[in-house]
């Protein structure tokens, strides 16, 4: 492989803000694997976010991309797995498997689409200098006859229709908008496009912690909420405290420890009873060696935390810790509360809406 952007490379990020800000380029932004394509004639390269390759997990892209990217450039994206018009990360996640036959297996059973957004060089030329603008108009024409499962991701600079994008596609699966500035090169590794996510609160139960990796002080807060039997389900965690607090948060939650045997997630360390009820993880492909283990704590505190969206009965990502509430009993902390997003097809979604 000879390009004249080499892998590997870390792709350009985002930075949150509350706001859409206005007088930018407005994208939806992609539940998925981010990823940067390589493609010089038959060689075809994936680079994860960071760095290492996602190749031999998507040979269905690796033939995508031959049939549908120009001879030999280096285009961004997103890898997304979709599943009844809506975005599924949990099946995208099913990818990363060590066997191969299983990933072949996998790809023919749920195939994965490749969603570019950026372009970092075609044939012999290098657009990493080149202004957000022009290489946007650079990456439409690379994939003027681009066809399904390589897709170019809708974008627009009108402020109205990106607000509108952010109440609808939600519903589809999507995190929010991304708001990239006109004239913005492309700066790998560095925070300078903006996020805009949604944000919601749930009141949830505290049901144990992990430690930090600094000692025997709080490094996260294991999350549950109680489905409609009546069963404490693993939900999530809240972590990014100061360091402070956290010593604090082990002090304060000690009288709260208890015994795995008078846990509701007492059987966490046993595989086959993850099958039954969602419950702290234990090792496995993403974890791989790092340390699992967990302490318990009687489920009687609640506290409220912030999160973007669910994914299935989880919290797609680390949720942030609000408040305590001392008004409020476990037993009322449960599913229910959740706010329910409208259905959206994704395929609106790729066509623009």
């Amino acid at each position: 492989m000879d390009l004249p952007v080499m892998p590997p490379v870390k792709p350009m990020l985002a930075k949150s803000v509350p706001r859409i800000p206005p007088g930018m380029a407005y994208e939806a932004k992609w539940d998925g694997f981010r990823a940067i394509v390589y493609r010089d004639g038959d060689e075809v390269e994936i680079g994860s976010r960071t760095g290492k390759s996602l190749t031999r997990y998507f040979p269905d892209l690796v033939d995508a991309v031959r049939d549908n990217l120009p001879p030999r450039c280096v285009i961004d994206g997103e890898i997304v797995i979709a599943h009844e018009g809506r975005l599924d990360f949990e099946r995208l996640s099913e990818r990363i498997h060590p066997a191969d036959s299983r990933v072949r297996m996998l790809a023919e059973q749920t195939p994965a689409s490749f969603i570019a957004f950026d372009v970092l060089a075609v044939d012999d030329t290098s657009l990493l200098s080149t202004p957000q603008a022009d290489r946007r108009a650079v990456l439409t024409a690379a994939l003027s006859g681009a066809l399904a499962p390589v897709l170019l991701a809708p974008s627009t600079t009108d402020i109205e229709l990106a607000r509108e994008w952010f109440d609808r596609y939600e519903g589809a699966g999507l995190d929010g908008i991304v708001a990239k500035p006109l004239d913005l090169p492309y700066r790998p590794d560095t925070r300078v496009m903006y996020k805009i996510k949604h944000e919601r609160t749930a009141d949830v139960v505290v049901a144990g912690y992990r430690e930090h990796k600094s000692g025997p002080v709080v490094g996260s807060l294991l999350l549950g909420l109680y489905d409609t039997e009546g069963v404490l389900q693993h939900v999530g965690v809240c972590a990014a405290f100061p360091m402070r607090r956290r010593a604090e948060l082990a002090e304060e939650l000690a009288p709260l420890r208890c015994e795995f045997a008078e846990h509701p997630w007492g059987a966490w360390a046993d595989a086959a009873a993850h099958e039954q009820s969602r419950l702290p993880g234990t090792q496995n492909r993403w974890s791989g060696k790092k340390d699992q283990s967990w302490v318990p704590l009687r489920p009687e505190r609640v506290c409220e935390v912030a999160y973007d969206h669910m994914e299935g009965d989880r919290f797609r990502h680390t949720t942030q810790f609000r408040r305590w509430r001392p008004d409020r009993s476990p037993a009322s902390c449960t599913y229910a509360q959740l706010e329910e997003v409208v259905s959206y097809d994704l395929s609106e979604v790729l066509s623009g809406g």
